[in-house]
């Protein structure tokens, strides 16, 4: 669906306002009391003030460090808290006072905006002053902005073609015989589709063309056929570079996406002739030597290219890339790579066949056996059940029949030596071809986009992984190599590159102090490069674990070996601070991986029995090193079905007793059963400002999508939130399967209808604020949102959908319930990268020669106008850091800069599962795992074409929706099930 149709499509998702121009006059004369400080009606903010809000005398003071004074074009983006409904008095429910029953929300009034043209993202409020400031190069590159008239055409191509690769010769054609006539000297930039774009007009604004194009030598030595092309191109309108000036300026909110996109295409084209064009980036075989991955599968590496609009102007994001692709092998040995077998003289069996077909199937292939040095090219639809040798096919009309290996004999003078091998299927179903696959070889620069094994991944790790040093020169050498001074399409449409990356000003946030129990040594702890230990340290909240029970799913696992690891376990968890049984409800229970269900169910039931009714605490399984699906099979069916809460441990480490593993295990069970490793003291102090000063809730959400090739298996939404208050350590976890690949939260907020109560009102939202409620004795009056995994041209329609949403879910709970939020979406899948402006300084980087944790970014290479930064907010291991980037749509709490990115950068320090601050904030982190957990849940569906050891399908059902997962148990949503 086109982002304008999708857009329009979204606002009837919005709740509509009434009497506008009353609530209008309302919110301005509300905002000139509250700028003045004078208001006594109502709270900043427009926030509703109850009676469990702490005392806010100090409130200002802390506003000074993380809130700024809201000013007039803030205004329009607060809801009205003006009373739009009258109730009579009512028995709380949840903690919130019910909205009248009237099938549905209340009337809600606010200044939300009910169209995404109305809409417009929160503005930089200013610049961050805290930290330690320091220089460091980034990969962006100053474009100069063209002093051209830019001009769109429209292409239209008759026949209609489908292939980009064709029209874009056909147009290069047309280019070579009519530029020095027709075309008055323009070279124009061409996007292979329906766009051709000039600098500068050409002499027509109308024009049809008559056009041949050869098909490619097919190495008979017959005449090449030629096909006939009429192209029509027509004017359509200029782009608008002085609206693109005031855009880089600040001096105009909204972007001109057609001119940026114009600049965009212009770069690309002659990398495109160059290079394997695959998305943004572009790849080569000869740019580093390809490596072997295994499979028949190689690494190419490439470079990623973006023009973007910055604070700097126009910059080129120019970043390495590594992709896997089909080797160029004969077929044969590309066969013999991916079964790991001689398949010359041993024989295929079923599952050989179905491996084969299933990895070739849609590969572009050329024949060999014709000679030429150009070959025709095939792609593959599927492989014959036969083997070559009992191939026939008719040869005429009178259905008289001849083998495929007497046919190549005849026609091709080519003798089939290995006949006991399936040919290629070329062609489609009706009409088939065979080719022998000795006759065939892969055609080079294809991309592998299934799924890797996990030998692959890892071997695409090692090439990918460079040091920062490395990796910028390998950037600074690919701008050389692409000479954009000497590019003839820059050179026409004006662009000037810089050769040097961007020096930008940074400011490097001091590391937060984290609280530990008094009972230990070290009652706090101050993280030193973004990591600590648990040394002479107690958790600071540990939980309790009296009935606990282990299975042991590993052969190789003697019973005498899982009780030692157990008793192990169980020190180290006392020793970090919590109160651990040492001895198992039952003995440690043996059983077969293919009988888990059973298992997991016995040892329930006999501790059960044993502890008179009680439920298990905890259950401990140690899984073989290779397990497939057992794993996924014991987290579904424990927290879906049983209600437990479970810790896997591979045998490799139950062999291998290693202290910090134990103390990582400790702090994950720990979060599980309800407990809490450490705090930041800010929080404990109500220091955190915009946090600590009424009752917040920090949520978090994220949507994983299926993988490539997964056309049927739902997308897995997860929304994680806060649970404890001002501590914002605690989070809760909600997850649900939606329509496949939808990245717009479905479930946020519903109804639906009830015989029994009529019209019912739910969600994760609601679910989570009122969970909040129940935890902590408050209704939250602050909400922050981090959103993961939005890409920039979703935007609009997540924020409009999605924090309209959040607004229904709280009118729901209570009338005029509308807690002010701000909407942070988190990126990680960009592809900025900040290097150390010394790499020898050895105070400026970390171990891994990255640069600091805690390093902030909010100038020059960030938005003109919007309110974003750049935060890395981790020490590097190895590779180089990736920032993660903020990007704050939606502020009504109105931080300032320091504000918002000392919270970011202080959560990360608060992560459960290891003692290091973490690359993306904490809740944004919990949802990503909370919805990868969910993928399990999914119920399998029976394929064989399925990989063993995939996790299994969830189907459509009827064709309105998907499959729910099944619901989690109540004891399992109350915690952090999936650390």
């Amino acid at each position: 669906m086109p982002i304008r149709q999708m857009k329009e499509s979204l606002e009837q998702h919005i709740v509509i306002k009434t009497q506008v121009q009353n609530t209008m006059n309302q919110v301005q004369k509300n905002s000139k009391t509250t700028q003045n400080g004078k208001s006594s009606q109502e709270p900043q903010n427009g926030k509703i003030q109850h009676q469990n809000s702490p005392p806010t005398k100090n409130r200002g003071r802390r506003r000074g460090r993380g809130g700024r004074k809201s000013d007039q074009g803030d205004i329009l983006m607060r809801p009205s808290s003006r009373p739009c409904t009258t109730s009579v008095h009512k028995q709380p429910v949840n903690g919130f006072l019910p909205p009248p029953v009237n099938g549905g929300p209340v009337c809600m009034e606010m200044g939300f905006p009910t169209s995404s043209k109305n809409i417009r993202f929160a503005q930089r409020p200013g610049y961050g002053q805290l930290g330690t400031k320091c220089i460091v190069k980034a990969n962006h590159f100053f474009a100069e902005l063209p002093d051209k008239d830019l001009n769109h055409y429209d292409v239209t191509i008759t026949p209609e073609v489908v292939s980009r690769t064709v029209n874009k010769a056909i147009m290069a054609e047309l280019v070579r015989l009519y530029k020095e006539s027709d075309l008055g000297m323009r070279l124009p930039a061409y996007d292979g589709r329906k766009s051709l774009y000039t600098a500068g007009a050409l002499p027509f604004t109308y024009r049809e063309f008559n056009i041949k194009v050869a098909d490619e030598d097919d190495g008979t030595n017959a005449p090449r056929r030629e096909r006939d092309y009429k192209v029509v191109i027509k004017f359509v309108a200029r782009a608008d570079l002085h609206h693109l000036g005031q855009f880089l300026t600040g001096k105009r909110a909204d972007a001109p996406q057609e001119a940026l996109q114009i600049l965009d295409i212009v770069l690309r084209e002659l990398a495109s002739k160059r290079y394997c064009p695959i998305g943004r980036s572009f790849f080569s075989p000869n740019i580093r030597k390809p490596h072997r991955l295994g499979e028949g599968l190689e690494s190419w590496c490439g470079f990623y290219q973006s023009i973007r609009p910055t604070q700097m102007g126009l910059s080129l994001n120019i970043d390495m890339s590594t992709a896997a692709f089909i080797e160029p092998l004969p077929v044969i040995e590309y066969v013999a790579q991916l079964l790991s077998k001689d398949v010359l003289s041993r024989p295929l069996s079923d599952a050989d066949r179905v491996k084969i077909k299933k990895s070739l199937r849609g590969v572009k292939v050329e024949v060999t056996h014709r000679g030429g040095s150009v070959r025709r090219k095939y792609r593959v639809s599927g492989i014959t059940s036969q083997p070559t040798r009992e191939l026939v096919f008719p040869v005429d009309d009178d259905l008289n029949m001849k083998s495929v290996v007497e046919y190549f004999q005849e026609i091709y003078g080519f003798t089939i030596q290995h006949t006991h091998l399936p040919c290629l299927q070329v062609g489609n179903q009706k009409k088939a071809n065979y080719l022998p696959m000795e006759a065939c070889k892969i055609v080079e620069g294809q991309r592998y986009s299934k799924r890797l094994n996990e030998k692959q991944i890892t071997s695409l790790l090692k090439v990918t992984c460079q040091r920062p040093r490395d990796k910028e020169n390998d950037i600074l050498q690919t701008v050389h190599h692409n000479s954009y001074d000497q590019d003839p399409y820059a050179k026409e449409f004006g662009l000037n590159i810089s050769e040097s990356m961007a020096s930008v000003e940074a400011r490097i946030l001091p590391a937060p102090w984290l609280k530990y129990h008094d009972t230990g040594k070290e009652k706090d702890c101050l993280p030193l490069v973004g990591q600590w230990n648990m040394m002479n340290k107690k958790m600071i909240n540990g939980s309790t674990v009296s009935r606990w029970a282990c299975i042991n799913f590993s052969r190789s696992v003697q019973e005498s070996v899982a009780r030692t690891f157990c008793h192990e376990l169980a020190q180290m968890c006392q020793v970090s601070g919590m109160e651990f049984n040492p001895e198992p409800v039952i003995p440690i229970y043996t059983a077969r991986a293919d009988q888990v269900e059973k298992a997991l169910k016995h040892v329930c039931h006999a501790s059960v029995n044993k502890l008179k009714g009680k439920e298990l605490d905890l259950v401990i399984a140690i899984l073989p090193d290779n397990n497939g699906s057992l794993y996924g099979d014991i987290k579904r069916i424990c927290e879906t079905d049983l209600g437990l809460i479970s810790q896997c441990c591979l045998t490799k480490h139950v062999f291998k007793i290693n202290k910090q593993y134990l103390a990582n295990v400790s702090l994950k069970i720990n979060v599980k059963t309800g407990g809490r490793n450490t705090v930041l003291m800010d929080a404990l102090s109500c220091r955190i400002p915009l946090v600590s000063d009424i009752p917040t809730i920090i949520f978090g959400a994220d949507v994983t999508h299926p993988e490539n090739g997964e056309d049927s298996s739902p997308s897995i939404a997860a929304v994680v939130a806060s649970q404890d208050w001002p501590e914002v350590t605690k989070y809760a976890g909600l997850v649900c399967a939606q329509a496949h690949r939808q990245e717009l939260i479905q479930d946020l907020y519903k109804t639906w209808h009830d015989p029994v109560r009529g019209t019912v009102n739910g969600g994760m939202i609601r679910d989570l604020l009122i969970s909040f409620r129940k935890a902590t004795g408050q209704k939250p009056q602050r909400i922050i949102f981090y959103r993961d995994g939005v890409s920039e041209g979703q935007f609009y329609q997540v924020l409009l959908y999605e924090l309209d949403a959040i607004r229904k879910a709280c009118a729901s709970l209570e009338p005029n319930y509308q807690p002010p939020v701000t909407f942070i979406i988190v990126q990680k899948r960009h592809h900025t990268r900040l290097f150390a402006n010394n790499h020898k300084d050895r105070s400026s980087v970390d171990k891994s020669g990255n640069i600091l944790p805690g390093t902030v970014v909010d100038t020059k290479i960030c938005h003109p106008a919007e309110f974003d930064f750049y935060l890395c907010s981790h020490a590097g291991i190895q590779g180089t850091s990736r920032p993660a980037h903020y990007h704050v749509l939606w502020d009504e709490n109105n931080f300032t800069p320091d504000g918002i990115q000392s919270l970011t950068n202080n959560l990360c320090y608060t992560y459960a599962r290891c003692t290091r601050s973490v690359s993306v904030v904490p809740p944004a982190y919990y949802a990503h795992l909370a919805a990868f957990r969910a993928r399990f849940y999914l119920e399998p569906t029976s394929n064989d074409d399925d990989l063993a050891g995939q996790v299994g399908r969830s189907t459509w059902t009827g064709g309105c929706g998907v499959r729910p997962l099944p619901a989690l148990k109540e004891n399992v949503k109350r915690v952090m099930f999936y650390c």
